[in-house]
């Protein structure tokens, strides 16, 4: 299986599992490399071209998640609400599932409400305990993905995949030539 680097001038990429800023609180990725399914990243190039027409950009926090990343977050918290279990599959080691955000023109990211990774219910989509603003930037986030083909995960604002995602097959970090683990 071949997967797309990501390296957009319209995107920006923060791959947070790439730094011990996460859940872990260790870096889980070697090196920093945004892959994507081409069917996902075809998507995304629709979306990111639809958030500059409005003035943003996209901020990819993940993407391509091999499996062995998947255990690390799981055995860091297993909660199926917020990590899937890697023995069911997760939707990022298929390479049709990003995380994100939106940015200012300038590149600085606009307020969700919570930050990236928050593994509780205010990270729900449509939680009105967050301010307004950030539920409008929800919203415009939810109507630039859902427009370029991508469809949200209920209980995570920054999380969206491709429709019919488990057609795609789970991939390890070798499927990519050890390029991240």
């Amino acid at each position: 299986m071949t997967l797309l680097e990501i390296a957009s001038p319209d995107v920006d990429i923060d791959l947070i599992y790439a730094t011990p800023a996460n859940i872990t609180g260790r870096a889980i990725y070697r090196r920093a490399v945004c892959l994507l399914h081409p069917d996902a990243a075809a998507a995304l190039d629709r979306a990111a071209r639809l958030a500059l027409g409005q003035g943003c950009r996209l901020r990819i926090y993940d993407a391509f998640r091999p499996v062995e990343a998947q255990w690390s977050l799981w055995r860091a918290f297993p909660d199926p609400e917020f990590i899937a279990d890697p023995r069911q599959g997760s939707t990022h080691a298929r390479g049709v599932a990003v995380d994100l955000t939106l940015a200012g023109a300038d590149g600085t990211p606009l307020d969700m409400g919570t930050p990236f990774d928050d593994l509780t219910p205010l990270s729900h989509h449509g939680n009105t305990a967050v301010p307004p603003a950030a539920q409008a930037n929800r919203s415009r986030l939810l109507g630039i993905m859902a427009a370029a083909g991508w469809r949200h995960y209920a209980s995570e604002w920054w999380h969206y995949q491709l429709p019919d995602a488990e057609r795609y097959p789970l991939l390890w970090d070798g499927a990519v030539g050890g390029r991240m683990m």
